[in-house]
């Protein structure tokens, strides 16, 4: 397996509770797990995280409330938004922001996404996202 250069680790409160989100709900793969740490490497078409579970020790910056990671969300990129939203209503999540196409402006072309976000049971919000290619800015 290639690591990603940048892969984002995740204090959760409930580890247990987060891996079934993940993996269960979202489909994210167990790369590897260190159970005695509870800890967990995860992949998904591409998209690299980790969770572990909070310990209250030296790596923590503040004082952990609902929701966590303010002020960042985490885009991923997969082929199909759909599959993971339907999981998401079928497993009684609620969705943050209902899947929605917007475009965004880079440089003089505008690059499109189909996008939905949701929030972890920790509250750290996810933007998972399908590429709709690019076009000539107007």
């Amino acid at each position: 397996m290639k690591f990603n250069k940048l892969i984002p680790e995740l204090s959760v409160s409930n580890f247990e509770k987060s891996l079934k989100f993940y993996t269960k709900v979202l489909g994210f793969k167990v790369e590897y797990m260190r159970n005695e740490s509870k800890f967990v490497f995860l992949s998904l078409a591409g998209n690299q995280i980790m969770i572990e579970q909070t310990k209250g020790g030296a790596w923590d910056t503040g004082k952990l409330e609902y929701p966590f990671g303010r002020g960042v969300n985490f885009q991923m990129e997969v082929a199909d938004i759909n599959t993971i939203f339907e999981s998401l209503k079928k497993n009684n999540y609620s969705v943050f922001v209902e899947p929605q196409e917007n475009w965004y402006r880079r440089n003089n072309r505008l690059v499109g996404n189909k996008e939905f976000l949701v929030k972890d049971p920790d509250g750290y919000l996810l933007r998972f996202f399908e590429d709709l290619g690019d076009k000539k800015l107007k």
